[in-house]
Formats: structure tokens, sequence, C-alpha cells
């Protein structure tokens, strides 16, 4: 097997991991916040133990510990209103929305680095309207609060995924994946202290959720995003890119599979699905760079 065909399976296998992600919010019983502190914890505590990371983190200037720790306020934010949308919707409602993200991104890095627009950016968010309206369609309307949250993690996700890719240029990724997490930790334990709550501030989970959250940080986490920055170094931008785009359906196939999640939605919900995965996997067709390598 050549480097470039291992490296391709490496990052199918972390997108198939990520597509998990949402069946564990959904079967880790905590709410969504104290869920995403606990993975932020946990993942935080195995980043800082590597030596590496913590040489890297002392030697960062106070300028690049403000430019992640606002990139992890963001990061935050997106994981709080996915799994916000995973609880008050459901897996594949929530991983559908996640298909909105490269849309998103198309129209925000134009505007954060003052790039010129490309006018395949406009065809391609015009294309997932079709898409869109189908899906809202085919949800039941107890539902599309959940949708609307994963709307905005959608949204978010471009957008710190924008920022991540200016800032991690010439940096240590997993020390800054650290500092990202850890700052967006503090910010969401600082937040709800401030929020009216009942009971413990982060709730300590029971044996359950405790075997759960630690799947949910070493093996969905921490796990794939080590296999996934060794994949890139013999991946071309457009191959990673046709790799992600997959994560959606991963997870509808998880919760069809293993919830039953097909019961809850109608067939409006999957055409609405095909459509915006039709439009984004065109996308990367139509703007793909001359040079970049032929997909394996």
């Amino acid at each position: 097997m050549t480097a470039h065909s291992r490296a391709l399976l490496q990052a199918h296998f972390c997108v198939l991991v990520w597509g998990f992600t949402a069946i564990l919010g959904r079967v880790i019983t905590l709410p969504a916040t104290p869920l995403v502190i606990w993975r932020m914890i946990l993942v935080s505590a195995v980043l800082a133990a590597v030596p590496r990371v913590r040489r890297a983190v002392l030697s960062m200037s106070a300028r690049r510990l403000l430019a992640y720790t606002g990139v992890g306020a963001v990061i935050a934010l997106h994981w709080v209103t996915f799994y916000t949308a995973v609880k008050m919707s459901n897996a594949s409602v929530a991983a559908t929305t996640m298909a909105l993200a490269p849309v998103f991104l198309a129209f925000v890095e134009p505007f954060l680095f003052r790039r010129r627009f490309d006018p395949h950016e406009l065809l391609f968010g015009l294309a997932v309207v079709p898409g869109v309206a189908l899906v809202v369609g085919g949800v039941p309307a107890t539902m599309r609060v959940g949708f609307a949250f994963g709307v905005v993690s959608a949204f978010l996700a471009g957008l710190f995924n924008s920022l991540n890719k200016r800032l991690i240029a010439d940096a240590d990724a997993l020390s800054v994946t650290f500092v990202e997490l850890t700052a967006g930790m503090l910010l969401l334990v600082a937040v709800s202290a401030i929020l009216p709550h009942q009971g413990p501030l982060v709730p300590l989970p029971d044996l359950r959720n405790g075997a759960l959250l630690l799947v949910f940080a070493t093996v969905c986490t921490v796990l794939p995003f080590a296999l996934s920055l060794v994949a890139l170094r013999q991946l071309s931008a457009f191959s990673v890119q046709l790799a992600t785009n997959l994560e959606p359906v991963y997870a509808l196939v998880f919760g069809i599979v293993l919830l039953g999640e097909q019961r809850e939605l109608d067939r409006r919900f999957y055409l609405g699905v095909v459509v915006l995965l039709a439009a984004v996997f065109a996308h990367p067709l139509l703007v793909k760079p001359k040079s970049d390598p032929q997909v394996a």
C-alpha cells in the first residue's frame, strides 16, 4: 500500500469516527453544556500529558495565546450549539446541518481574508437552498428549534475552520488544540457560573456517562485528530475536503442502524439530504485547483 493510499484510509477512518460523535451526544444523558465541558476537560488533560505540547505552549507569545483563546471560544460555542441540536432533535438532523458548514465557509473566507468572491460560491449557496427547504419540511415541528441550533453550529464550524487554517499554519497543531480547548472550557465554566443553574456547576457523570465520555474524548477526539495530522502530510486539500464531506453520511447511517431515527423523519428529509450532499460534493469539483493531484 502506498503512503498516499494509507493516508486516504486514515482520513476516512477519522471522518467515520467523527460521524459517531453525534450518536454519543445523543446517548450521553448529560445536558449539552456539561457534556462539552467534560469533553474539553478530558481532551485537554490527555494533551497536557504530552511533553512536546507543554513545551510549545510555554513558548507561545501572549498575542498567539490570545488569538487561540478567541478561536477556542468559537469552538466551545460550536460544540454547545451542535449538541443542543442533537438533544433537541436527533443525531441525524444535527449531523445533516453540518453539511452547511462548507457553504458558510465559502462566504466567510472572502470576508475574513479580503479576497475576491468566487461566483462559484454564490451558485454553491443557491444550490443548497432546495435541500434545506426539503430537510426542514421533513423534520417534525418539535425538532425544528434543534435544526436551527444546528445551522448556527454549522456557521460557527465554518468560522473556526477558516480562522484555524490561518493561525495553525506555522504552529504545533496539538499544542494549539490544547490552548483552544482549555480556553473554551474555561469560558463555558465562567458563563455557566453567571447564568441561573440548579445543582452542581459541572455535574459529575455517573459510571455509564463517565465511560462514554472517556470514549468520546480519547477514541473520538484525540485519536482521530492525531491520525488526521499524519494523513494531512500526504493528502491534498481537495482529497481531505471530499473525505470530510462524508461525515453527515456516516452519522445518518449510524443514526438509522443504532437508534432507528428513520422512524422520526419522513422522505422529504432524506431527499433534502441527498440534494444538500450533492451540492457539497459538487463544490470542490467545480473549484478544484488545477495543481491538486487526482484523488486515489
